[in-house]
């Protein structure tokens, strides 16, 4: 696969093409299937509430979410993939096994089988507030309109575990320039679905449902920042945040917002979830930082999912080339 420095535009031949991506795929399920291998890539949960300078991207043509033709016979081991600090990619079964979705349950086990039968199509997202051209889209439209991109990221939750994720899906800012943010437009608010029918915990008395997030402008525009609508190049599931969810990678799990059905413009910050849930603990920007401590337990080191041990959590969970110019001159423990 070819990578590319995140901090700038990949040329035309760093995209890998489709045929290979397609032919990647029927090679670890070729494998899987006669040796039941566990496959070899990655994925992540989110917090009590969602690379470096390399990362593997496979831009694949608007809709093809779907298995390719033919088959690879299963001669031989897919070569491991790992992140560009070389952290092997959580497996899948990790991925859509251990999930935080307290719509659903605030046990990690469950979450898989409370949402089984969430339905996730028809779907819309709504896109307004300080623009110039609102719109309400269609997710089958969001996965036509924009190339597909695999990236592996890192995740890291804010209880101090972590995963390895190949994510499919496009950068927010292509959909924010759809829309044409206005001067007064200094920030992003998301909002998850609230469908007590469908998501039991929203019954839960102590949060403020919707669920809610946001992002500054500039975070949110910023080419990491990915909208996916994808995982190990199939669709979301359901307790993975099926049909689109927000990725900040360099942020605490919880702040990539699952489920999504409003994007909106606005001039204030918003108030997350979580910020009202526990404003001591959880701040709006919630950049990984393993100098400042949550109140109730250190973020120096995180549990790798599917791994034994603790590893170092690395500021800005590596992204810090990348993204730390975003936080020039500012108190990143009173702005936590």
């Amino acid at each position: 696969m070819t990578k590319y420095n995140r901090s700038n535009k990949p040329a035309s031949s760093e995209i890998t093409p489709q045929g290979v991506y397609l032919s990647r795929r029927q090679l670890i399920k070729g494998v899987t299937a006669v040796g039941g291998l566990a496959l070899l890539w990655a994925a992540r949960p989110k917090m009590p509430g969602s690379d470096l300078e390399t990362v593997e991207v496979i831009s694949t043509p608007a809709g093809t979410l779907t298995e390719g033709a033919g088959s690879i016979a299963p001669t031989a081991m897919p070569t491991p993939v790992t992140d560009e600090l070389g952290m092997d990619l959580t497996s899948l079964t990790d991925i859509t096994g251990y999930n935080n979705y307290y719509e659903f349950t605030t046990d990690k086990t469950e979450v898989a089988r409370l949402s089984k039968n969430f339905n996730t199509s028809p779907w819309q997202v709504e896109v307004g507030g300080h623009v110039s051209k609102p719109g309400i889209y269609d997710i089958d439209d969001l996965r036509t309109k924009f190339d597909q991109e695999e990236r592996i990221y890192r995740l890291r939750c804010v209880e101090a575990w972590s995963m390895v994720i190949p994510w499919l899906g496009f950068p927010l800012h292509k959909l924010l320039a759809e829309v044409e943010p206005t001067a007064k437009a200094k920030y992003v608010r998301f909002e998850t679905l609230a469908d007590e029918s469908q998501m039991p915990g929203i019954s839960a008395p102590w949060y403020d449902w919707p669920y809610v997030e946001g992002l500054r402008l500039d975070e949110a525009m910023h080419d990491l920042t990915l909208l996916s609508t994808g995982i190990y190049g199939e669709s979301l599931q359901p307790q993975n945040g099926a049909p689109i969810r927000l990725v900040v990678p360099w942020k605490y799990g919880f702040k990539s917002i699952k489920s999504i059905v409003k994007i909106e413009l606005v001039e204030d910050m918003p108030v997350s979830l979580w910020m009202a849930a526990g404003p001591r603990e959880y701040g709006f920007y919630s950049n990984v930082n393993p100098e400042v401590d949550h109140p109730r337990w250190s973020q120096a080191t995180e549990r790798r999912i599917g791994s034994s041990g603790r590893i170092q959590t690395i500021k800005f969970n590596g992204y810090e080339e990348q993204v730390a110019h975003l936080y020039a001159g500012m108190d990143l423990k009173a702005n936590f």
